[in-house]
């Protein structure tokens, strides 16, 4: 059987199976290399770039026919382990983590809260939009995004769609609401 299989079996079954997230340890040369994201459905016309997936420790879907990096619009979710964020407490305070450091890597960006998504399991999830500061009429000028937040068992999970346009971002809209809504915690 494949070492990496065989580990990533070891691993799944060291955490509890509460959240509906895809844990794979990939064995190299200085140990195992674990990543963990949650397990998306992706929307009608979209699919997930596993390169860009494993690369970044996150969920990466783009549009079929496109790359992570070539794309108008990209999704991505993340599951933040607790245990690797000790300084974090609660969902709130991940959210204020999240918005402090876009800000000190963005800081002509507009944060402004939005309406919340529910999950297909019924849970609330806080969302965000990012908008470029000013906001350029012609749609240009930055990426736009909108980050929703939800706390599972060991996760702090963070689902984003970003961008390039104001119009991509419009666009994408449904997608990534479609996206959110169907997510749920594993039964």
């Amino acid at each position: 059987m494949n070492r990496a299989i065989i580990a990533s079996v070891c691993f799944a079954l060291a955490f509890p199976a509460a959240a509906e997230i895809e844990k794979i340890a990939i064995p190299g040369e200085n140990g195992l290399a674990f990543r963990w994201w949650p397990k998306l459905t992706p929307p009608k016309g979209w699919k997930q770039d596993m390169a860009t997936s494993f690369e970044n420790s996150v969920n990466a879907l783009t549009p079929v026919g496109k790359t992570f990096a070539d794309a108008p619009t990209v999704m991505y979710a993340k599951a933040v382990f607790k245990r690797r964020v000790p300084d974090v407490s609660s969902l709130a305070e991940m959210i204020v983590r999240d918005k402090k450091d876009f800000l000190n890597n963005v800081p002509d960006v507009s944060i402004r809260p939005t309406h919340t998504l529910v999950a297909a399991d019924g849970r609330m999830l806080l969302s965000f939009t990012y908008s470029p500061k000013p906001e350029a009429k012609d749609g240009s000028g930055g990426n736009w995004e909108r980050v929703s937040y939800l706390e599972e068992g060991e996760f702090y999970l963070v689902f984003t769609v970003s961008s390039r346009t104001q119009k991509d971002f419009k666009a994408s809209e449904t997608e990534y609401e479609r996206m959110v809504r169907a997510y749920r915690e594993k039964p």
